[in-house]
């Protein structure tokens, strides 16, 4: 793809994201910003996997996990850093720390979830192994916990 910016490069601050995240949840509400920033993460996580060309290659979890965060981490966008992929019984569950989403929030008791972030790595999913998942963000480092978790349950084959 190239360098998208001649004098700034490719990146831009966290702080920027976040106004811009804060900015949309007043205008339109939390719900709505939240569906907006799924849908951009789907787009994003189904353009990571196309750029790896890996749509519909069947990698185990740690093998996807591993080539997507190389993309996503920190020689990457920085979106994240993916420690582990995992399947589950009716799906699979992420486990990250160092999300974009999180960054700047008070670090007990903030009820933020980091739904791009979600969105992102269910469009990787889909892209992968094929079917419509359903995200949720379960354990998060703002609430004690060790890993930002999110699970991907499987609802359209």
């Amino acid at each position: 793809m190239g360098v998208l910016r001649a004098e700034l490069g490719d990146f831009s601050s966290v702080a920027c994201l976040k106004a811009i995240i804060v900015g949309i949840e007043d205008a339109l509400g939390e719900k709505a910003t939240a569906i907006a920033l799924i849908a951009a993460g789907r787009a994003r996580g189904r353009q990571v996997i196309e750029q790896l060309q890996l749509t519909g290659k069947q990698l185990s979890p740690q093998d996807l996990c591993d080539k997507v965060a190389a993309v996503l981490g920190k020689d990457g966008t920085r979106l994240l850093i993916l420690h582990k992929m995992e399947k589950t019984d009716d799906g699979y569950k992420t486990y990250s720390t160092d999300t974009v989403c999180s960054a700047g929030e008070p670090s007990e008791g903030s009820e933020r979830k980091c739904a791009f972030t979600l969105g992102v790595l269910q469009g990787v999913l889909e892209s992968v192994y094929g079917g419509r998942f359903r995200g949720k963000h379960t354990g998060s480092v703002l609430r004690d916990g060790e890993f930002d978790i999110f699970e991907y349950e499987l609802i359209i084959r």
